[in-house]
């Protein structure tokens, strides 16, 4: 350790003395051997035993001023996730909303199955492939797009090398439970009728 003598004010300075931003130290860095919980306090204990009027404006540690420098890049990561559940809800809907309008419009033909003895776990398993197939092929267009898309990405974004295996699963995953859940809900609706009902349903 060792100390530099402060510039000194020259006599034509006008600036008032509190603000003058050279009297003062621009940083000083402590480094530990070990992590320690109160570090802010043993510095704030020994600069005051040095001179009480030393003032810690602002005390941080290296984790904390790393986040600081990223606040932006983690505000543009979370809209993204936020705009990314907005859409799989909108794609869940609308798958739903897809297959709920295909059962209406097959519910005589459902209603003729069930009459000439399909089982009600036939019915949902054909309403459910409709789903499924739509989900497929959705995903046979998505997947070759994100791979494509990632040698694009992979330049702006730190420490991305290529498409991670791990990422790209869960997400299939995802896509296919919330295709899985919006399909069941108009299966388990088409196979709740009546044969009558359905029979008479124009």
């Amino acid at each position: 350790m060792y100390f530099v003598p402060m510039m000194q004010r020259p006599l034509s300075t006008k600036q008032p003395i509190e603000k003058d931003e050279m009297l003062f130290a621009g940083a000083i860095a402590l480094e530990t051997a070990r992590p320690m919980n109160n570090i802010e306090t043993l510095a704030r204990t020994m600069l005051a035993s040095i001179n009480p009027n030393l003032t810690v404006v602002k005390f941080q540690t290296f984790d904390a001023q790393i986040a600081g420098r990223f606040t932006d890049e983690r505000m543009i990561a979370r809209l993204t996730m936020l705009f990314g559940a907005l859409a799989l809800l909108l794609a869940t809907i609308g798958l739903y909303g897809v297959t709920a309008y295909t059962v209406v419009r097959r519910t005589s033909e459902i209603g003729i199955r069930m009459a000439l003895g399909a089982e009600r776990g036939s019915v949902i398993v054909m309403v459910m492939r409709g789903a499924i197939i739509q989900t497929v092929l959705g995903l046979a267009i998505g997947i070759p797009v994100a791979l494509l898309c990632v040698r694009f990405v992979k330049a702006q974004l730190y420490d991305i090398t290529g498409a991670d295996a791990a990422v790209l699963a869960s997400a299939i995953l995802t896509l296919a439970l919330a295709a899985c859940v919006a399909g069941l809900i108009p299966a388990r609706r088409a196979a709740s009728l009546e044969p009558q009902a359905a029979l008479r349903h124009e």
